[in-house]
């Protein structure tokens, strides 16, 4: 088996020109937060084929709230009441027998019914779909962005809150550190249990810009995972704007 490289995932950067663009999307206004994970309970949790990525020995799962706006299939506009939307991911970071490096996600969850129904029939990926909100605050010092205040309601008593600001310059990650483990990544995994099949999809989008970013609030972090290290304050968290993406087919990697 092979294991990824950083070589590997600056290639994954480029686009794909062998593989079809199937839709155009816009994630703007992420959110990163992560926690350390044991590296052994995560790959409890993954599908055969699949191996869990580590950054100096180190696992991580991630929780990433944000827009999705302009979403739309290749030679079809957007449409309004069902291109933009909120979607909050909680993730780990895995690689296959290849050692191409990607995303696994737990859950997808968003408040655009169309939108999971795509995501689970079309892309095998677990979308939930959730009453969520989210309201801008204009930025009251020079150097931040607009104020997010982020809610995802699991039911009528349980709710995630959260309210983050990026801050400071942005940058690109630099290849070799952990911002550059986590955000640079252009491929992901699902897995369809029915047919014990294993895909991986790619996307294509200019480097993220990150930045630091204020957390002024969370609550309620724990009703989106089973990691009781969610329970916990983030270990790491990084804001970015957003990019523009392509999103490509699924291809099968792994087929028992």
């Amino acid at each position: 088996m092979m294991t990824p490289t950083t070589q590997l995932q600056l290639q994954l950067r480029q686009r794909p020109h062998k593989q079809r663009t199937v839709m155009f999307q816009e994630w703007k206004k992420l959110l990163f937060l992560h926690w350390r994970v044991p590296a052994d309970q995560i790959q409890k949790t993954l599908p055969p084929g699949l191996t869990v990525d580590t950054y100096q020995g180190e696992a991580f799962v991630g929780v990433v709230p944000f827009y999705m706006q302009n979403i739309r299939p290749v030679y079809c506009p957007a449409v309004p009441g069902i291109s933009n939307f909120l979607e909050t991911n909680v993730r780990t970071y895995v690689y296959d027998e290849n050692g191409v490096p990607g995303v696994w996600f737990y859950s997808l969850d968003a408040n655009q019914w169309l939108a999971c129904w795509l995501g689970k029939n079309w892309f095998q990926l677990p979308y939930r779909y959730k009453k969520m909100q989210a309201q801008l605050r204009p930025p009251l010092q020079s150097g931040f962005s607009d104020k997010v205040h982020y809610q995802l309601h699991h039911s009528s008593e349980k709710t995630t809150r959260i309210i983050y600001q990026g801050k400071g310059n942005a940058y690109s990650a630099e290849p070799g550190t952990l911002e550059f483990f986590l955000v640079e990544r252009y491929a992901l995994y699902a897995y369809a249990k029915r047919s014990d099949k294993l895909y991986r999809g790619r996307v294509y989008h200019p480097p993220y810009q990150i930045a630091p970013v204020a957390v002024e609030s969370y609550e309620g972090l724990g009703y989106l995972s089973n990691f009781e290290q969610v329970l916990t304050p983030p270990e790491h968290q990084l804001y970015s704007q957003g990019v523009k993406v392509d999103v490509y087919g699924l291809e099968e990697v792994w087929n028992p």
